[in-house]
């Protein structure tokens, strides 16, 4: 059973482990979730240094070792991330999306509104989703996963060219 530190209430100096009760070990002082313990070696370990009583130094390569975990925990979760971009049963080799022009999205509104049409007007009459002609006008189109034929279709019927050559 575990036995926490009182802070010396008493004076009472027992040479046991404030953290696990195991006597006549040598105790040094560690951190351990914000207060300052006399403990053995074996929970040393749980400190915020890790056990190793060797100051800045050890401080500095533990937060260098945080930071590099983190970076590689953030390339894992965008990553992850990346793959979820794909629906699955989704054959995108069916209707590859092409290269598009830069500033493709400006292109497509600028047609529509020349054209006079609302989004909502287009999308029914290409018979597409809404939010599919949103996000291309917004230029998330690989982001929301239109497919060619809705690109070769807004060319045809706004007169413009989004696929590069």
């Amino acid at each position: 059973m575990a036995k926490y530190s009182t802070g010396g209430v008493g004076g009472d100096s027992s040479g046991a482990c404030e953290l696990c009760g195991a006597e006549d070990r040598d105790l040094e002082t560690a951190t351990v979730a914000g207060a300052k313990l006399e403990v053995c070696g074996e929970c040393a370990r749980h400190g915020e240094n890790g056990g190793d009583s060797g100051g800045d130094e050890s401080r500095n390569e533990e937060r260098e070792r945080r930071k590099k975990a983190a970076q590689n925990a953030a390339r894992l979760d965008d990553a992850r991330k990346a793959d979820t971009d794909f629906e699955e049963g989704t054959d995108y080799e069916d209707d590859p999306l092409p290269y598009l022009v830069a500033g493709y999205g400006e292109v497509v509104e600028d047609a529509r509104q020349a054209a006079g049409l609302q989004p909502d007007e287009l999308a029914a009459e290409l018979g597409i989703d809404v939010e599919d002609l949103v996000a291309v006008e917004q230029g998330r189109a690989a982001r929301a996963n239109v497919g060619g034929s809705l690109i070769e279709a807004l060319e045809e019927r706004l007169g413009v060219e989004l696929a590069e050559e």
